[in-house]
């Protein structure tokens, strides 16, 4: 069988290159469904893109590689495509775009983009063997316990990374691109929880603070989320990005710096309440019960000094911790590191030394932060490599 184009992977930018290669795509994946993290992310709203995207907004060895793909095809263009389909939308915080009804509904949309663009789908299809001849990618699918071959002038890599492997998700794209002679950077766990093995926040499990977390290299004011195994929320799972293992974490209990003034007023009008109870306003009462024999929190709030006040809020804004490790690619929502984009064209996606090659989305050492960026990565990536292989046989037309 002769296709045009063969994608490899039917996730978010696997399908969104199709919808924009032309006719003769073929997308395959060893899943039931298409989409699978589309439609569990975002608690099955899916954060479909950021209002606020941009490269500053993603880590990779070469931070300006992304530039060219999110400039082309930015996240308004991707917003005006779910109002198309009559998606609604709603903003949750910090720019992060969320649909009001299912994630399905974008899954659906890429579908139907697909179909417009007479692009096939092949579910429950898994790829056996590859070769290139210098004009074809010739690939071996298992189909319905068949094996099925077939050529296509195109290959695009969308498999994405190793996070969520109860999904399926495996080192492929890696295994593909060392195949033809890409390197693979670094690749490790990211947007993911940390752990510390003794436990030490069993306590506190499920109580969540704003605060600020920072590692040496980055900082996020947002939710950090207690657990049994360590620290989630959206702040660890942001600075989880920057973290190496060996390294602190410091987390800022006060992000604001109203604590020291707020308790400073609180003496003069309640000195003789006890300190804890005083805390208790401003912090949740079970983590300053479990702060206290560090904080020396005893005794009444007239009882300290403005020393001992700025001592106390100092130590609540430079909580240093050092975690022991990450709960790994079983819960990371994306994987760091990739292919290398040096060996990648930032405008078409396509390999700089074996042409008609592309690698897209996750799979490409681009990492989005939290909050729809990683998506919109997709989009863009999947639009570029789309167009390009559009462009080439209107060339060839």
């Amino acid at each position: 069988m002769q296709f045009n184009t063969l994608i490899l992977g039917a996730g978010a930018a696997g399908m969104m290159c199709a919808a924009h290669a032309g006719p003769g795509a073929l997308v395959i994946d060893h899943a039931k469904a298409p989409g699978e993290k589309i439609r569990i992310s975002g608690g099955g709203r899916c954060n479909f893109t950021n209002m606020y995207a941009g490269p500053e907004n993603f880590l990779s060895g070469n931070p300006h590689f992304c530039k060219s793909a999110l400039s082309r095809y930015t996240q308004w263009d991707f917003i005006d495509l779910v109002a198309q389909h009559g998606i609604a939308y709603h903003e949750k915080t910090l720019g992060q775009l969320f649909c009001d009804g299912k994630s399905t509904q974008i899954v659906q949309m890429l579908r139907d983009e697909m179909a417009r663009a007479r692009a096939e789908l092949w579910l429950q299809t898994t790829l056996a063997d590859l070769s290139h001849d210098e004009s074809h990618f010739t690939a071996t699918l298992m189909r319905d316990g068949q094996r099925v071959d077939i050529t296509a002038r195109h290959l695009v890599v969308a498999t994405g990374g190793k996070s969520i492997p109860k999904m399926g998700a495996t080192g492929l794209a890696y295994d593909i691109a060392k195949q033809f002679g890409h390197s693979v950077t670094e690749t490790r766990p990211a947007l993911v929880p940390l752990t510390f093995s003794d436990q030490p926040f069993a306590s506190l499990s499920g109580l969540s603070v704003p605060a600020r977390a920072s590692t040496p290299k980055a900082s996020f004011d947002e939710a950090v989320l207690f657990t049994h195994r360590g620290l989630s929320g959206p702040a660890i799972l942001q600075i989880s990005s920057f973290w190496r293992d060996g390294q602190d974490i410091t987390i800022d209990l006060d992000p604001r710096g109203a604590l020291l003034a707020a308790l400073r007023a609180q003496r003069q009008q309640a000195g003789r309440r006890n300190l804890s109870t005083e805390l208790g306003h401003h912090l949740p009462a079970r983590l300053v019960d479990y702060l206290a024999p560090t904080l020396r929190t005893s005794g009444n709030l007239a009882d300290q000094s403005d020393a001992a006040l700025t001592t106390l809020t100092d130590n609540l804004r430079h909580w240093t911790l050092r975690p022991t490790g990450s709960e790994g690619y079983r819960t990371a929502e994306v994987t760091l590191g990739g292919i290398d984009t040096d060996g990648l064209s930032s405008r078409s996606m396509m390999s700089q030394t074996v042409p008609n090659l592309y690698f897209i989305g996750e799979a490409v050492d681009v990492t989005g932060w939290l909050g729809g960026y990683n998506f919109q990565w997709a989009w863009s990536s999947g639009w570029a490599a789309g167009q390009a292989i559009a462009a080439t046989r209107s060339v060839t037309a």
